[in-house]
Protein backbone atom coordinates (compact mmCIF):
# COMPACT_ATOMS: atom_id res chain seq x y z
CA UNK A 1 0.00 0.00 0.00
CA UNK A 2 1.54 3.55 -0.95
CA UNK A 3 0.27 4.74 2.39
CA UNK A 4 3.25 3.15 4.27
CA UNK A 5 5.83 4.91 2.18
CA UNK A 6 7.27 8.28 3.73
CA UNK A 7 7.35 9.80 0.36
CA UNK A 8 3.52 9.30 -0.49
CA UNK A 9 2.41 9.92 2.78
CA UNK A 10 4.04 13.36 1.91
CA UNK A 11 2.90 13.21 -1.33
CA UNK A 12 -0.88 12.74 -0.23
CA UNK A 13 -0.45 15.67 2.80
CA UNK A 14 0.93 18.48 0.02
CA UNK A 15 -1.90 17.66 -2.08
CA UNK A 16 -4.45 18.30 0.46
CA UNK A 17 -2.62 20.66 1.32
CA UNK A 18 -2.62 22.79 -1.94
CA UNK A 19 -6.03 21.69 -3.11
CA UNK A 20 -7.95 24.03 -1.20
CA UNK A 21 -6.44 27.61 -1.99
CA UNK A 22 -6.59 25.92 -5.31
CA UNK A 23 -10.21 24.86 -5.41
CA UNK A 24 -11.36 28.54 -3.81
CA UNK A 25 -9.09 30.46 -6.09
CA UNK A 26 -10.57 28.53 -9.24
CA UNK A 27 -14.44 29.73 -8.34
CA UNK A 28 -13.07 33.40 -8.54
CA UNK A 29 -11.08 33.04 -11.59
CA UNK A 30 -13.95 30.86 -13.49
CA UNK A 31 -16.39 33.62 -12.44
CA UNK A 32 -14.28 36.87 -12.93
CA UNK A 33 -13.15 35.29 -16.44
CA UNK A 34 -9.25 35.15 -15.39
CA UNK A 35 -8.40 31.66 -16.62
CA UNK A 36 -6.16 33.32 -18.83
CA UNK A 37 -4.61 35.36 -16.24
CA UNK A 38 -4.07 32.34 -14.02
CA UNK A 39 -2.52 30.76 -17.18
CA UNK A 40 -0.12 33.73 -17.71
CA UNK A 41 0.98 34.00 -14.01
CA UNK A 42 2.00 30.34 -13.74
CA UNK A 43 4.14 30.63 -17.08
CA UNK A 44 5.59 34.19 -16.14
CA UNK A 45 7.06 32.84 -12.62
CA UNK A 46 9.66 30.16 -14.29
CA UNK A 47 12.35 34.06 -14.92
CA UNK A 48 11.50 34.65 -11.43
CA UNK A 49 12.31 31.47 -10.25
CA UNK A 50 15.68 31.34 -12.02
CA UNK A 51 16.70 34.45 -11.17
CA UNK A 52 16.49 33.71 -7.50
CA UNK A 53 18.38 30.76 -7.68
CA UNK A 54 20.60 32.63 -9.40
CA UNK A 55 21.17 34.81 -6.86
CA UNK A 56 21.13 32.12 -4.07
CA UNK A 57 17.68 33.74 -2.76
CA UNK A 58 14.15 31.48 -1.53
CA UNK A 59 12.89 30.74 -5.16
CA UNK A 60 9.65 31.43 -3.49
CA UNK A 61 10.37 35.24 -3.88
CA UNK A 62 11.57 35.26 -6.99
CA UNK A 63 8.32 33.28 -7.86
CA UNK A 64 6.00 35.93 -6.28
CA UNK A 65 7.84 39.12 -8.08
CA UNK A 66 7.71 37.48 -11.05
CA UNK A 67 4.19 36.16 -10.81
CA UNK A 68 3.17 40.47 -9.35
CA UNK A 69 5.06 41.88 -12.18
CA UNK A 70 2.91 39.83 -15.11
CA UNK A 71 0.14 40.93 -13.39
CA UNK A 72 0.88 44.36 -13.30
CA UNK A 73 2.59 44.69 -16.35
CA UNK A 74 -0.56 43.04 -18.03
CA UNK A 75 -2.98 45.34 -15.92
CA UNK A 76 -0.98 48.35 -17.02
CA UNK A 77 -0.86 47.56 -20.41
CA UNK A 78 -4.59 46.67 -21.23
CA UNK A 79 -5.95 50.47 -19.09
CA UNK A 80 -3.34 52.57 -21.29
CA UNK A 81 -3.10 50.56 -24.65
CA UNK A 82 -6.26 49.99 -27.41
CA UNK A 83 -4.63 45.97 -27.26
CA UNK A 84 -7.88 44.08 -25.38
CA UNK A 85 -6.21 42.37 -22.13
CA UNK A 86 -6.52 38.67 -23.56
CA UNK A 87 -3.93 39.64 -26.12
CA UNK A 88 -1.81 41.50 -23.92
CA UNK A 89 -1.75 38.89 -21.37
CA UNK A 90 -0.91 36.33 -24.14
CA UNK A 91 2.20 38.38 -24.84
CA UNK A 92 3.53 39.28 -21.53
CA UNK A 93 3.50 35.63 -20.33
CA UNK A 94 4.71 34.42 -23.59
CA UNK A 95 7.56 36.64 -23.44
CA UNK A 96 8.55 36.14 -19.55
CA UNK A 97 8.05 32.01 -20.00
CA UNK A 98 10.15 32.94 -23.12
CA UNK A 99 13.22 34.27 -20.99
CA UNK A 100 12.54 32.16 -18.40
CA UNK A 101 13.32 28.96 -20.61
CA UNK A 102 16.68 31.27 -22.03
CA UNK A 103 17.86 31.48 -18.58
CA UNK A 104 16.70 28.36 -17.75
CA UNK A 105 18.71 26.57 -20.47
CA UNK A 106 21.96 28.97 -20.27
CA UNK A 107 22.88 27.82 -16.56
CA UNK A 108 25.25 25.09 -15.97
CA UNK A 109 24.56 23.41 -12.70
CA UNK A 110 24.68 20.06 -11.64
CA UNK A 111 21.48 21.31 -9.75
CA UNK A 112 18.52 20.59 -11.74
CA UNK A 113 14.77 23.16 -11.90
CA UNK A 114 12.67 20.32 -13.66
CA UNK A 115 10.99 19.97 -10.74
CA UNK A 116 9.69 24.12 -10.68
CA UNK A 117 8.31 23.14 -14.23
CA UNK A 118 6.88 19.79 -13.78
CA UNK A 119 6.68 19.39 -9.78
CA UNK A 120 8.08 16.61 -7.72
CA UNK A 121 5.69 15.58 -4.77
CA UNK A 122 7.38 12.43 -4.50
CA UNK A 123 10.41 14.61 -3.51
CA UNK A 124 8.64 17.47 -1.17
CA UNK A 125 10.04 17.88 2.34
CA UNK A 126 8.82 19.09 5.60
CA UNK A 127 10.02 22.37 4.39
CA UNK A 128 8.01 22.36 1.31
CA UNK A 129 5.14 20.80 3.63
CA UNK A 130 5.55 23.93 5.79
CA UNK A 131 5.50 27.00 2.85
CA UNK A 132 2.70 24.96 0.93
CA UNK A 133 0.68 25.24 4.41
CA UNK A 134 1.32 28.29 5.54
CA UNK A 135 0.66 30.31 2.05
CA UNK A 136 -2.45 27.56 1.52
CA UNK A 137 -3.97 28.72 5.43
CA UNK A 138 -3.31 32.68 4.59
CA UNK A 139 -4.97 32.29 1.24
CA UNK A 140 -7.99 30.33 2.23
CA UNK A 141 -8.72 32.93 5.18
CA UNK A 142 -8.37 35.89 2.66
CA UNK A 143 -10.65 34.24 0.06
CA UNK A 144 -13.09 33.13 2.95
CA UNK A 145 -13.58 35.83 4.63
CA UNK A 146 -13.87 38.39 1.57
CA UNK A 147 -15.18 36.34 -0.53
CA UNK A 148 -18.72 37.96 -0.90
CA UNK A 149 -16.10 41.34 -1.92
CA UNK A 150 -14.99 39.67 -4.36
CA UNK A 151 -17.83 38.03 -5.87
CA UNK A 152 -19.74 41.17 -5.57
CA UNK A 153 -16.34 42.48 -7.55
CA UNK A 154 -16.27 39.59 -10.02
CA UNK A 155 -19.88 40.45 -11.53
CA UNK A 156 -20.17 44.10 -10.99
CA UNK A 157 -17.36 46.09 -10.30
CA UNK A 158 -19.12 49.60 -10.77
CA UNK A 159 -21.53 48.43 -8.08
CA UNK A 160 -19.20 46.89 -5.87
CA UNK A 161 -17.32 50.50 -5.83
CA UNK A 162 -20.53 52.30 -5.52
CA UNK A 163 -21.25 50.16 -2.54
CA UNK A 164 -17.97 51.63 -0.89
CA UNK A 165 -15.61 49.13 -1.66
CA UNK A 166 -11.73 49.33 -2.74
CA UNK A 167 -12.09 47.79 -5.86
CA UNK A 168 -8.41 48.41 -6.26
CA UNK A 169 -7.52 46.70 -3.53
CA UNK A 170 -9.74 43.70 -4.63
CA UNK A 171 -8.15 43.38 -7.53
CA UNK A 172 -4.73 43.70 -6.52
CA UNK A 173 -5.16 41.41 -3.91
CA UNK A 174 -6.75 38.98 -5.74
CA UNK A 175 -3.77 39.49 -8.22
CA UNK A 176 -1.62 38.57 -5.00
CA UNK A 177 -3.40 35.72 -4.27
CA UNK A 178 -3.18 34.49 -7.40
CA UNK A 179 0.53 34.57 -7.45
CA UNK A 180 0.86 33.08 -4.00
CA UNK A 181 -1.23 30.12 -4.77
CA UNK A 182 1.21 29.65 -7.64
CA UNK A 183 4.19 29.85 -5.46
CA UNK A 184 2.55 27.06 -3.16
CA UNK A 185 2.10 24.37 -6.56
CA UNK A 186 5.43 24.80 -7.52
CA UNK A 187 7.31 21.99 -5.56
CA UNK A 188 4.04 20.04 -5.81
CA UNK A 189 2.49 20.32 -9.56
CA UNK A 190 4.82 22.80 -10.88
CA UNK A 191 4.50 25.99 -13.37
CA UNK A 192 3.45 24.51 -16.45
CA UNK A 193 -0.03 21.92 -15.20
CA UNK A 194 -0.59 24.70 -11.94
CA UNK A 195 -2.74 26.26 -14.61
CA UNK A 196 -5.12 22.73 -14.32
CA UNK A 197 -5.92 22.76 -10.68
CA UNK A 198 -6.18 27.03 -11.20
CA UNK A 199 -9.44 26.43 -13.69
CA UNK A 200 -10.77 22.97 -13.82
CA UNK A 201 -12.20 22.93 -10.39
CA UNK A 202 -13.88 25.91 -10.45
CA UNK A 203 -15.31 25.11 -13.69
CA UNK A 204 -16.69 21.55 -12.75
CA UNK A 205 -18.33 22.88 -9.83
CA UNK A 206 -20.02 25.64 -12.15
CA UNK A 207 -21.47 23.00 -14.58
CA UNK A 208 -22.84 21.01 -10.88
CA UNK A 209 -24.29 23.74 -8.75
CA UNK A 210 -26.21 27.26 -9.22
CA UNK A 211 -25.25 28.87 -5.92
CA UNK A 212 -21.61 30.28 -5.48
CA UNK A 213 -21.76 29.25 -2.05
CA UNK A 214 -22.15 25.43 -3.12
CA UNK A 215 -20.02 26.19 -5.87
CA UNK A 216 -16.84 26.58 -3.48
CA UNK A 217 -17.55 23.79 -1.39
CA UNK A 218 -18.35 21.27 -4.18
CA UNK A 219 -14.82 22.89 -5.76
CA UNK A 220 -12.84 21.91 -2.51
CA UNK A 221 -14.55 18.13 -2.39
CA UNK A 222 -13.86 17.85 -6.17
CA UNK A 223 -10.33 19.37 -5.84
CA UNK A 224 -9.22 16.64 -2.48
CA UNK A 225 -10.64 13.90 -4.22
CA UNK A 226 -9.39 14.77 -7.21
CA UNK A 227 -5.53 14.86 -5.84
CA UNK A 228 -6.00 11.75 -3.04
CA UNK A 229 -7.18 10.12 -6.18
CA UNK A 230 -4.42 10.92 -8.97
CA UNK A 231 -1.75 10.39 -6.15
CA UNK A 232 -2.84 7.00 -5.10
CA UNK A 233 -3.58 5.73 -8.66
CA UNK A 234 0.17 7.26 -10.06
CA UNK A 235 1.73 4.44 -7.67
CA UNK A 236 0.24 1.62 -9.11
CA UNK A 237 0.36 2.80 -12.53
CA UNK A 238 3.97 4.18 -12.07
CA UNK A 239 3.58 7.32 -13.13
CA UNK A 240 4.02 11.05 -11.98
CA UNK A 241 1.31 12.30 -9.28
CA UNK A 242 0.91 15.91 -11.06
CA UNK A 243 0.13 14.60 -14.74
CA UNK A 244 -2.42 12.23 -13.04
CA UNK A 245 -4.21 14.20 -10.99
CA UNK A 246 -4.87 16.96 -13.85
CA UNK A 247 -5.63 13.43 -16.13
CA UNK A 248 -8.45 13.18 -13.15
CA UNK A 249 -9.58 16.31 -13.15
CA UNK A 250 -10.06 16.52 -17.10
CA UNK A 251 -12.00 13.36 -16.75
CA UNK A 252 -14.61 14.85 -13.82
CA UNK A 253 -14.68 17.93 -16.25
CA UNK A 254 -15.87 16.00 -18.68
CA UNK A 255 -18.22 13.61 -16.93
CA UNK A 256 -19.77 17.18 -15.16
CA UNK A 257 -19.79 18.76 -18.35
CA UNK A 258 -21.90 15.60 -20.46
CA UNK A 259 -24.05 15.67 -17.19
CA UNK A 260 -25.10 19.21 -17.27
CA UNK A 261 -26.11 18.75 -21.18
CA UNK A 262 -28.20 15.87 -20.59
CA UNK A 263 -30.28 18.02 -17.24
CA UNK A 264 -30.30 20.89 -20.21
CA UNK A 265 -31.66 18.55 -22.42
CA UNK A 266 -34.47 16.82 -20.74
CA UNK A 267 -35.51 20.40 -19.08
CA UNK A 268 -35.98 21.33 -22.76
CA UNK A 269 -38.21 18.03 -23.79
CA UNK A 270 -40.42 18.70 -20.45
CA UNK A 271 -41.15 22.26 -21.28
CA UNK A 272 -42.08 21.50 -25.33
CA UNK A 273 -44.41 18.77 -23.58
CA UNK A 274 -45.92 20.90 -20.67
CA UNK A 275 -47.89 22.68 -23.52
CA UNK A 276 -49.11 20.03 -25.47
CA UNK A 277 -49.83 17.77 -22.17
CA UNK A 278 -51.95 20.84 -20.80
CA UNK A 279 -53.63 21.89 -24.34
Amino acid sequence: MPFQFPFMQNAFLIAVIVAIPCALLSCFLVLKGWALMGDAVSHAVLPGVVLAWILNIPLIIGAFAAGMTCALATGYLSHNSRVKRDTVMGVVFSGMFGAGIVLYTSITSDEHLDHVLFGNMLGVGRADLLTAGAISLAVSLALLLKWKDLLLHAFDPAQAQACGLDTGLLHYGLLAILSLTIVATLSSVGIILAVGLLIAPGAIAFLLVRSFGRMLVVAVAVTIAAMVAGTYASFFLDSAPAPTIILVLTAVFVVALVQRELVTRARSRRAIAAPEVAG
